[in-house]
């Protein structure tokens, strides 16, 4: 591998005697793994349908390995049904780190494509709060529709500045990961456009927009509250230095232990900080958690405007339509011509640069209202009146998933299911034995 000179001058001298070990790993084919979505699926499910053998990861309950032989998973049903999301393993330390729980609110202030936030969401379990703020609005539309595939209910998307957005919301959150944008230099091995954008003028100004966006994050943390920082990249500029400096600027937080089990510790006498390496089963993290002084009671919410009554009603007659369940106790809003099912007391969203909240119920279409394919992501197959579960291999998924009208039972008739062992998937119409396929275009396979 062809590596920047000055790059790996840098790393002989961090690493010393392991610098021969880093080279030696750099060599191998980067490790391939996938995080299981336990919002929607289970381990048993998982291993039984999944086409690879999967190894267990030491960075998150819910991480595997699988053969890097294997081909890419992103067309498989299973992936199609946000059973998993594609993620090398050490990318999920950081969340395992910040340890959500349920009714946490939790911040990700720079949530693009999304797999830490679907790890965050499926900590949660549906309780408390997920925002999810990504800068580039390219970048916030990928990671509204991984959340999405993952069936995230509690939710909100936005595309703000993080020093816009976190006044607005100062002292909401329990917790609050800031995934920085970096060098890259821990995806060298996977990414070689990384390797071309690399220089050490990257390196500072990296540090100094990472320096701003903590800064803000600070400031969205109740007291009390946790906040994580992670990098891809192994520079002491972006990662120790970064902490210190934060902890200088902010004499009311102080580092903890991650309790993080891969990797190592930190550099530079930042030991509870954690460093992950090539050579430690990862790509290159970094991760510092860091604790705000005092205790706060959780700000009250401001929840917003509820739908009109008619709208309301039309919302409960299209779930009733769908599902055999009652209908939540959640806030509807309208958004355009869709209506959505809101997290349960989310904060004031206005002026936030909110793409979405919630998950989308159903869309006018004309004179009525159609529902929507989050709704049915959202959704297991228990829940819905008619659903139509596959094997992974079934020729029938196949084609749905290609955007084909398929076969189905004559009995029946109305909006129904389509799910792959037990995982919902999207959705068609019922009628005459045949299921008219509403799987959405720009998700197909070809």
């Amino acid at each position: 591998m062809n590596l920047p000179e000055a790059f790996l001058a840098r790393m002989h001298t961090l690493l010393r005697e392991e610098y021969k070990s880093y080279l030696a790993a750099m060599e191998e084919q980067p490790l391939r793994g996938i995080r299981l979505n336990t919002l929607k699926c289970t381990a048993e499910t998982l291993a039984a349908s999944f086409p690879f053998a999967l190894q267990r990861a030491p960075f998150s309950p819910c991480s595997y390995y699988y053969p890097p032989e294997g081909p890419k998973v992103g067309a498989l049903p299973l992936h199609h049904a946000g059973a998993f999301y594609s993620q090398e393993p050490s990318a999920s330390s950081a969340v395992t780190a910040l340890n959500p729980q349920p009714g946490d609110r939790v911040l990700d202030l720079c949530a693009a494509p999304g797999g830490k936030s679907s790890q965050i969401a499926a900590c949660l379990n549906g309780e408390g709060l997920l925002w999810s703020n990504e800068i580039v609005k390219s970048r916030a539309a990928v990671l509204l529709s991984n959340l999405e595939r993952m069936g995230v209910r509690n939710a909100v998307v936005s595309s703000s500045r993080p020093d816009v957005l976190c006044p607005q919301l100062a002292g909401y959150f329990d917790k609050v990961l800031v995934d920085a944008p970096c060098s890259g230099e821990g995806m060298f091995r996977r990414d070689p456009q990384a390797i071309q954008e690399w220089s050490e003028e990257h390196v500072r100004s990296c540090a100094v927009r990472q320096a701003a966006i903590l800064d803000s994050a600070a400031e969205a943390l109740r007291p009390g509250g946790i906040l994580a920082y992670s990098t891809c990249t192994f520079s002491p500029e972006e990662n120790e230095q970064t902490v210190s400096a934060f902890l200088s600027r902010h004499p009311d937080f102080s580092l903890c232990d991650t309790g993080l089990p891969g990797g190592r510790p930190g550099f530079f006498g930042m030991e509870k900080a954690r460093r992950i390496f090539p050579m430690d089963g990862g790509e290159g993290h970094f991760v510092a958690l860091l604790e705000k002084a005092g205790r706060s009671l959780p700000m009250p919410a401001s929840p917003p405007g509820q739908a009109p009554r008619q709208l309301l009603a039309e919302a409960e007659e299209v779930w009733r339509s769908v599902c055999c369940v009652p209908f939540p106790n959640r806030p509807v809003a309208a958004a355009g011509e869709k209506l959505l099912l809101l997290p349960s007391d989310p904060p004031s969203l206005r002026g936030k640069g909110v793409l979405r909240a919630g998950i989308p119920l159903c869309e006018r279409k004309g004179k009525r209202w159609e529902p929507c394919h989050g709704l049915f992501l959202a959704a297991h197959p228990q829940d819905l009146n008619l659903c139509l579960d596959f094997a992974p291999d079934d020729m029938r998924l196949a084609a749905f998933l290609r955007g084909e009208e398929i076969e189905g039972p004559q009995e029946g008739r109305g909006y129904c299911g389509v799910s792959v062992s037990g995982v919902v998937l999207g959705f068609g119409k019922l009628s005459g034995g045949r299921l008219k396929n509403h799987y959405p275009k720009g998700l197909r396979n070809h």
